[in-house]
């Protein structure tokens, strides 16, 4: 009986991408397998066929003679389904889904890794522009002393469980496949406890407070990440503890504002100063800093000092800052005050090369209402 073309089997076209060849075995799989098709005789034929034109087509030597010569091409006679080492890894991450997680082929799981923890952290924009050490104190499962995180109690030990032999994982054979799965009796450590230890009842982690000490380098902004590794909770089974993550929060500052590596602020000046010139302090995050206001100066002119500004802490120059002029109209002036500016104002309208800003809008006004 002749074979099957192997694109034909897995549905797909010759020009398959390698991960819709995946998603294609994937579904014939799950469609074809002995443990979901116990009423079909032909499901486990499919399934073979299914799983012998994946080895193959997820091979790219494989494939590229299988394009070229067919099914001479290739060698499958000694085909056997699962016993190739990477094979092996593609078959445990497809039917990871389908076993509950359970290897196939019966090989040990590792030792669980403890879960990940996120600690919310809010800082300043001082402390964020120049670096800070904080303590944060952290609820976290830890790995139980009185058992050393075996959770037998002290003077025992675990035992190896009699339904699966210490293996950890329960083999049931259909047909040609041998199917594993994770023993329920020890959820898949291999080992029961029959005297569990009090302080942790057995689970071999206790919940604990831990202080630590957290960096935060200079330059971090809102939404950054700092991982502390191995500072998240104790694995169960003696298993690796997995990371701490510290998401920075910067609070907003009342007088700078921050984008990327520059800062930003608003410094007000009077009329005369910025009429007729004059200097103004402004602040810094190091202090106060003395700037020359040029005469005529206009709102929304930026004053830029370099280097005033924060760390990049991906590498990179330091940012600046730049203050912005907001030119400030005195209030509750006095009669003898009004008096001197309406005579300024009268002396000014004499000439247009005083008030060229004006005269440039009063002149694109005129030219708009002539023109319409």
């Amino acid at each position: 009986m002749s074979k099957k073309d192997y694109y034909e089997v897995l549905g797909v076209d010759r020009n398959v991408s390698e991960g819709d060849l995946k998603k294609a075995f994937r579904q014939k799989a799950m469609k074809f397998h002995p443990d979901r098709n116990s009423d079909d005789p032909s499901a486990p034929e499919k399934f073979k066929e299914a799983s012998e034109a994946y080895e193959v087509l997820s091979d790219s030597s494989k494939r590229n003679s299988y394009d070229q010569f067919g099914h001479q091409g290739v060698d499958t006679s000694g085909f056997r389904g699962h016993s190739g080492e990477g094979f092996n890894d593609i078959f445990g991450d497809i039917f990871g889904d389908i076993f509950g997680g359970g290897d196939p082929f019966g090989r040990r799981q590792r030792s669980n890794r403890g879960s990940d923890l996120q600690y919310s952290m809010t800082i300043s924009l001082e402390d964020a522009v120049r670096g800070v050490t904080e303590k944060i104190a952290v609820p976290a499962l830890e790995s139980c002393e009185t058992c050393n995180g075996s959770g037998a109690e002290k003077g025992s030990s675990p035992i190896t469980c009699s339904g699966c032999n210490g293996a950890g994982q329960v083999r049931t054979q259909q047909g040609f496949f041998s199917v594993a799965q994770t023993c329920r009796q020890c959820s898949g450590s291999g080992q029961v406890i029959k005297d569990p230890c009090r302080p942790c009842k057995g689970k071999g982690r206790v919940e604990q407070r831990k202080t630590l000490s957290v960096k935060i380098p200079a330059g971090v902004d809102t939404g950054d990440r700092i991982r502390l590794a191995g500072e998240g909770e104790a694995g169960p089974n003696k298993g690796p503890s997995g990371d701490l993550f510290v998401q920075i929060k910067v609070l907003p500052h009342d007088v700078f504002e921050r984008d990327g590596r520059h800062l930003y602020c608003e410094a007000p000046i009077s009329f005369v100063d910025a009429t007729l010139g004059g200097e103004i302090q402004i602040p810094t995050l190091d202090g106060k800093v003395k700037i020359k206001i040029p005469e005529g100066t206009q709102t929304g002119k930026l004053f830029r000092l370099k280097g005033k500004g924060v760390d990049a802490i991906r590498g990179g120059s330091k940012g600046d800052l730049l203050c912005r002029a907001v030119i400030e109209t005195p209030q509750n002036l006095t009669k003898k005050q009004k008096d001197l500016l309406q005579e300024l104002q009268f002396s000014l309208k004499k000439s247009d090369k005083q008030t060229p800003l004006s005269s440039e809008w009063f002149d694109k006004v005129k030219s708009f209402f002539e023109s319409n």
